[in-house]
């Protein structure tokens, strides 16, 4: 199997519907072992989702907005398993004034959260693992491709382009260690965290008009999931610091397909002939 005996640490569970769930589930039926980080309130449903994944499924705490739990994480890791073969970042947040059109009167101070927690968290969770990354592995971030500013998308945006060049120079640093580290640009799926994201429904219904292979919000989860596990396996040994987009192709593509012009009839000219006057 793709990921047999690999250890695996996923982040960004909370329900079934998370994307990263998807991930969990594919890797644990490819052969990997798998634990799950939550913090706060939220995780007793990180919990009750691991339970549905496999039985004993463990689920360790991880704020990443606290500093210690990071070599706690590191700890806790290196008494259950000793080594990490993978590691999966599915974290982001951004406060409500900091989306939705509203770039221009975003605080710093949200700004700064979304950056902490989506962006400085990718370098902060490679630091805790990279110890126990003893074989070298993978490091896989999920993405929103942000080279273009989008409508809705705003300092998380910002956040994702960050990330984005975040993942570019833990590539640099990491890869004389074994380790790889890809961001997976994936289209707009529904989750619990897209509902929170002002005019997203609008976004992901006209993503499937542009997209080559076509795109469903909802159905779209597998292909993702199935790709992470790719490159959470051995199967890319030579790829690292790239964006790999799961999005039914629509980054390539300019426009929407235009409505196909009747051509003129024969002898006729396609040119009006301009009027006198």
């Amino acid at each position: 199997m793709l990921l047999q005996g690999k250890k695996l640490l996923i982040t960004g569970v909370l329900t079934p519907q998370s994307l990263a769930f998807g991930v969990a589930e594919h890797a644990i039926a490819q052969g990997a072992e798998v634990i799950l980080t939550g913090f706060g309130r939220a995780k007793s449903l990180t919990e009750r989702s691991a339970k549905r994944l496999k039985p004993g499924t463990e689920v360790l705490e991880l704020d990443v907005t606290n500093p210690a739990h990071f070599p706690a994480l590191t700890e806790a890791l290196r008494q259950k398993w000793g080594r990490v073969d993978g590691v999966l970042h599915a974290i982001a947040y951004a406060p409500e004034d900091a989306l939705g059109g509203n770039f221009l009167n975003t605080p710093w101070e949200s700004a700064q959260t979304a950056f902490r927690i989506s962006t400085f968290s990718v370098k902060e969770l490679a630091v805790a693992c990279v110890p126990l990354m003893t074989q070298g592995g993978s490091i896989v971030a999920l993405d929103f491709d942000n080279r273009q500013a989008w409508p809705i998308y705003d300092w998380m945006g910002v956040c994702k382009a960050a990330m984005e060049a975040t993942v570019r120079y833990l590539a640099r640093d990491l890869g004389p260690k074994g380790i790889r580290v890809n961001a997976l640009a994936a289209g707009p799926l529904a989750t619990i965290a897209a509902k929170g994201i002002p005019g997203f429904k609008a976004l992901a219904q006209y993503w499937g008009k542009q997209a080559p292979l076509g795109w469903s919000d909802k159905d779209s989860h597998d292909h993702v999931a199935k790709t992470a596990c790719a490159l959470l396996s051995d199967w890319l040994s030579s790829t690292t610091g790239e964006m790999i987009h799961v999005d039914g192709g629509y980054h390539a593509v300019g426009a929407p397909p235009v409505e196909t012009v009747e051509a003129p009839a024969e002898g006729v000219s396609a040119t009006p002939t301009p009027k006198e006057g």
